[in-house]
Order: C-alpha cells, then structure tokens, then sequence
C-alpha cells in the first residue's frame, strides 16, 4: 500500500508542475504581462523558457521517478522564489492578504511534499527501480 501511495503522492505532486507547465505555454503573453506586473522585466522570454524547462523537465522526472534529486532541484529553484514574489502577502492591503496568505501556505506545503519525496525516495513504482531490476543478459 505504501508504495502505491508514493506513487500516487508522486503523481499529484508532478501534476500541479506540468500543468503549470502547460499553462505558462498556454497563455504565454498572460503570464509575461504578468511577470511584469511583479516586477520580473529582465530578458522575459529567457526567465519564462526556462521556467517552462524545469516545470516540465522536472515535473516529468518525478512523475516517473527517475533522477528524483535532480528533479527537486529544479523545481524548487523554481517553486520557492516564485512563491515569495508572487504570493507575498505580507506586502498585499487588507482584502487580498488573507487570500494571498493561503496561496504562500499552499506553496510551502507543496515544498515541504517535495522535500518529503527527497527524504525517502520514490517507491517502488518508478522508472528508477525498473532500471534497477532489469538485467541483460550477458553475450
């Protein structure tokens, strides 16, 4: 069972990165206007180009569980300044700081999955495990 729930954890935990993935290729010009609205002007296609790299890239190697360490890399050095520009509600007026608190929570609880996956690897169920187990016969 635990091992089915790795795998489930590993799934829904790449699906918010691939989908943010998919929708920063979606709606390209929206999230540059964005980008610029906190403040993140400097060389925008190349910061949204390689966003759309590590979300992918590193959304992918953890959904399959192979090179898991890379994988949190990426994504945290994406996931971690991304939450403090965007969700920083401690700079937001009144109305919008409670909403934009329980953004920045979500985003942290979404790092401490990741440094979770980290810790204690990715179960049985991964393309890392396969590899592992797969022998070749010999010539």
């Amino acid at each position: 069972m635990k091992d089915i729930l790795d795998l489930l954890g590993r799934g829904l935990l790449a699906f918010i990165f691939l989908y943010e993935a998919y929708d920063s290729i979606f709606y390209y010009e929206a999230t540059k206007q964005k980008m610029t609205a906190y403040g993140l002007e400097w060389h925008q296609d190349l910061q949204l180009l390689g966003a759309i790299v590590l979300l992918t890239l590193g959304g992918t190697l953890l959904l399959i569980g192979y090179r898991t360490g890379l994988a949190m890399f990426m994504l945290l050095c994406y996931w971690i300044p991304v939450t403090f520009i965007v969700h920083a509600f401690w700079l937001d007026p009144e109305p919008e700081r409670r909403l934009e608190s329980i953004m920045f929570m979500k985003n942290i609880a979404i790092v401490g999955g990741l440094l979770m996956v980290w810790a204690n690897g990715v179960g049985k169920y991964s393309i890392k495990r396969l590899f592992a187990t797969t022998h070749v016969p010999g010539n």
